[in-house]
């Protein structure tokens, strides 16, 4: 280390405020992180792409400082798919140090690991406060039945009104109007379910049967009608 004449010829002056840094919490516990090998925590984090075409949501399981649990969820770019598929490969095992230096290969896998590691490092994690953390595992307990991503697609416009398209339950079949146009209840495919039940050998059509299902008032309907058609 080089230090400079002027540094070099000043008079020494004890540094006087020399406590610890502020300890973080970390599943169930309090620590003052000194190296990464201290950080560990679930959380998860949002990043989006340059050009806002789509986005991610990261899941980390980290334990003393390696990720051993990735889940990589994407939306809105056919590509981003393909990146999410390479990042599942890159995470685990990488240091939080070592991941947020890594291309991960899209923008917005990018941004959310970067995400990631502020609210883990600051000690903001969802399992800050677990006794032990999380089992590795937990992060597919935020997939959906049949291990699918919760996915939300909705389309409207002004002189036709919405039209739901997916939501948490599944795949949108038919929507339920009241006497005033108003939507009041839908029909879905469980699509994870469905899919499931033909791989295990189910006749397609009594997947489809067991599988389609309704949400709220839908059997009050007035009118239904076929959100991707009408």
């Amino acid at each position: 280390m080089n230090i400079s004449k002027h540094v070099n010829d000043m008079c020494p002056v004890a540094l006087g405020a020399r406590h610890q840094n502020a300890p973080i919490p970390e599943e169930g516990k309090w620590v003052h992180a000194k190296e990464i090998s201290d950080i560990s925590g679930l959380t998860h984090g949002v990043g989006g792409c340059a050009p806002q075409q789509g986005a991610c949501k990261l899941t980390l399981n980290v334990k003393n400082g390696i990720i051993e649990e990735a889940l990589v969820e994407t939306i809105g770019c056919s590509g981003m798919t393909h990146s999410a598929a390479m990042a599942s490969e890159i995470l685990p095992g990488k240091t939080l140090l070592e991941a947020v230096n890594t291309d991960l290969v899209c923008d917005a896998i990018n941004v959310a690991m970067r995400e990631l590691f502020l609210q883990i490092i600051y000690g903001r994690t969802q399992s800050a406060f677990s006794d032990q953390g999380l089992e590795i595992g937990a992060g597919m307990e935020d997939l959906g039945k049949g291990l699918c991503s919760q996915v939300g697609t909705s389309y409207s416009t002004l002189i036709k009104g919405p039209r739901y398209l997916n939501t948490a339950e599944g795949y949108i079949t038919k929507q339920a109007l009241d006497q005033n146009g108003e939507i009041i209840g839908y029909e879905y495919i469980a699509t994870g379910k469905f899919l499931e039940a033909i791989k295990n050998g189910v006749d397609p059509k009594d997947a489809l049967a067991q599988n389609t299902k309704t949400y709220g008032r839908f059997s009050e309907a007035a009118k239904i009608i076929d959100p991707r058609k009408e």
